[in-house]
């Protein structure tokens, strides 16, 4: 069965690349590599973004089997993927290519996106966990609305930058903004478990409050490639730590 609770999750790679830091996991060596050092560093799950030879994202099941087992097999602990419109738009066609993965224990589905529901329905046959992506209370009301809200995996409350009024205080509309999203989930009855996580400059501020709430929580070079303190880091690894160090744990 596949734990729901995780502590501390590490988001490996998510769509950025090299280019954007160096030390980005790309092969599924780097990516195995790199999930075992973030798990001997403190994390309890993984999450990442399989990419095809010439290292563009895929929801190929070929390819995201192999990655996944491989990864696995290296770190020892629950490893999850993405269903991201961004990397297939098309909702029939990514319906398509999940239909046929096998070897992931969950994977994200954004509920604001096109075919949600159909995707969540599809993996609860396959029997692949879903970690329902919840941005905004809208969405709240989505996944009630699907009838599956019973079913997830866990509820992933992140609200990104995009999600935010660009503003002078932007880390306090996104703690506001979980509370009400938190308000929501609470009112419509969701008793799942739950991980909350930002990006960019919201990142750590949403960290530091998962903690405060005693939620499961996620980190990594997909989320930011900065420490708490705004220091560029070396990697998923010390990204990790730092959040160790804020309280975030397996416990």
């Amino acid at each position: 069965m596949i734990e729901t609770r995780v502590g501390l999750q590490a988001a490996l790679n998510g769509d950025r690349t090299k280019a954007a830091h160096p030390a980005t996991p790309v092969s599924v060596e780097e990516l195995a590599r790199d999930a075992a050092a973030c798990v001997a560093a403190g994390a309890r799950a993984i999450h990442l973004h399989p990419r095809d030879p010439e290292g563009r994202e895929t929801l190929d099941a070929g390819v995201v089997d192999d990655v996944v087992t491989k990864v696995r097999e290296a770190c020892g602990v629950p490893v999850g993927v993405t269903t991201s419109a961004e990397i297939e738009p098309d909702p029939e066609r990514r319906l398509d290519l999940v239909s046929a993965w096998r070897a992931p224990d969950y994977t994200s589905v954004n509920l604001s996106e096109p075919g949600a529901a159909e995707l969540m329905e599809t993996l609860v046959g396959i029997g692949v966990g879903i970690e329902a992506g919840v941005w905004t209370v809208e969405d709240a009301e989505r996944l009630a609305a699907s009838g599956l809200g019973g079913q997830v995996t866990r509820i992933l409350v992140e609200p990104g930058e995009l999600q935010l009024e660009d503003g002078e205080d932007k880390t306090a509309d996104a703690v506001g903004l979980v509370e009400d999203i938190h308000r929501a989930l609470d009112g419509l009855g969701f008793a799942v478990p739950r991980l909350q996580h930002g990006d960019g400059e919201v990142t750590w501020v949403l960290l530091t409050d998962a903690v405060r709430r005693g939620l499961d929580t996620r980190v990594g070079l997909e989320d930011t490639l900065h420490g708490p303190s705004g220091e560029r880091v070396p990697g998923n690894e010390a990204l990790v730590r730092a959040a160790r160090e804020l309280g975030a744990c397996a416990d």
